[in-house]
């Protein structure tokens, strides 16, 4: 069984050399690979500290530990949608694309059978660490064990400690004091964690080098729940479903409840005609819905042709009839995010259908066909 640590990391590389050291230390295998998850802006602080100031190939020759390989191919940076690799993860986008590459690539090592991972959860942002402990609940094995480490506080946050020497060491450790590293404690936690990949269903855990992190909660959540109910948020401007947020705008927004009116009428439909486009009532009827959370000039003047004060007054001598493109375009948008979030089986049953009938097209929101329960926020 080939032995590898898996790591994140984010300004503080020493949590490498702290976790390597503490392995010797306890007697526990050593690793034969290291895999690194990073980011972009933090590889350089990455490689500094351990290849440029050498301090990986010290620890190794100063407890005469075997050789441990990190090659460049192993320090993966997290990449965004597109396979480009992103400088942090500050935004709430880039959180997103973290939670999926740590997921996929902790699939990928688990597939391997002849390895047995050691995943350290003490290096990185708070969520990176969080995703990491999830990924290997998720998918790690009985071989697979999770850890996080820790030093005294004498050396907790000091630039230019990478671990205990055997002999003395003296750096500037807080408030200009020096400290010996020969005196540093180091300790490394091992954490309980519940193993799920056994109670997980094989096909589920197949797609999870495609499907991204909310899908995989999406799917998870839904698993065991006969009564889903589709929560939605008219002022935060969010469906929520089987424990997934999707964000829309506020045309988008609107738009859906719009739908959801007409999806509980006798025709439980919205009906696209050949009149559709002759009658000022829809784009009314929606634009009623949109004034209720927001004033977009650009949906107000650009599509319908009236302020949005003039609306509000019952001005309606310049408003203009809904077009037909505007039903297709807002519902494909609409569809598109309810899709990247949701896995397919679950996307199903809240996106808007839309179905030919001779001229005509009716569009309606599949959560009443699946009999799923719409609880509104307005």
């Amino acid at each position: 069984m080939k032995h590898i640590l898996l790591i994140v990391t984010g300004a503080s590389p020493q949590v490498l050399t702290e976790t390597l050291f503490a392995l010797h230390q306890q007697g526990k295998p050593m690793p034969e690979d290291v895999f690194v998850i990073t980011t972009k802006s933090t590889k350089a602080m990455l490689t500094d500290g351990l290849f440029t100031q050498g301090h990986l190939a010290k620890l190794i020759a100063d407890y005469q530990l075997p050789n441990i390989k990190l090659p460049d191919e192993n320090i993966w940076l997290i990449e965004d949608n597109k396979g480009q690799p992103i400088d942090d993860a500050k935004s709430e986008i880039e959180q997103t694309y973290m939670a999926d590459f740590i997921t996929r690539k902790v699939f990928e090592l688990t597939n391997k059978n002849n390895i047995s991972i050691h995943a350290s959860i003490a290096g990185g942002r708070k969520t990176m660490a969080f995703y990491l402990g999830y990924a290997m609940s998720l998918l790690g094995r009985e071989q697979d064990s999770l850890s996080h480490v820790f030093v005294n506080d004498e050396f907790e946050f000091v630039r230019d400690f990478y671990y205990p020497t055997p002999y003395n060491h003296m750096i500037d450790g807080k408030n200009g004091k020096q400290v010996n590293c020969k005196n540093a404690q180091v300790t490394l936690a091992e954490i309980p964690f519940v193993r799920m990949r056994q109670s997980i269903d094989e096909t589920l855990i197949a797609n999870m080098q495609s499907a991204s992190f909310s899908q995989t909660v999406a799917s998870l959540n839904s698993a065991h729940k006969k009564d889903l109910a589709l929560e939605v948020n008219a002022k935060a401007k969010t469906l929520t479903f089987a424990g997934v947020e999707i964000k829309l705008t506020a045309k988008e927004c609107a738009f859906y409840l719009w739908l959801n009116q007409y999806s509980q009428s006798e025709q439980a439909a919205l009906i696209v005609g050949r009149d559709f486009e002759e009658t000022l009532s829809y784009s009314k009827e929606y634009l009623t819905h949109l004034q209720q959370n927001s004033s977009d000039v650009r949906v107000f003047r650009d599509t319908f042709a009236i302020e949005p004060e003039d609306f509000r007054d019952g001005l309606h001598r310049t408003l203009k009839c809904m077009e037909k493109t505007f039903v297709q375009q807002t519902r494909s948008r609409i569809n598109n995010k309810i899709n990247k979030m949701l896995p397919n089986a679950l996307a199903t049953k809240i996106n808007i259908s839309s179905n030919k009938y001779g001229l005509t097209t009716h569009y309606a929101l599949s959560a009443q066909k699946h009999n799923i329960k719409i609880n509104l926020t307005v």
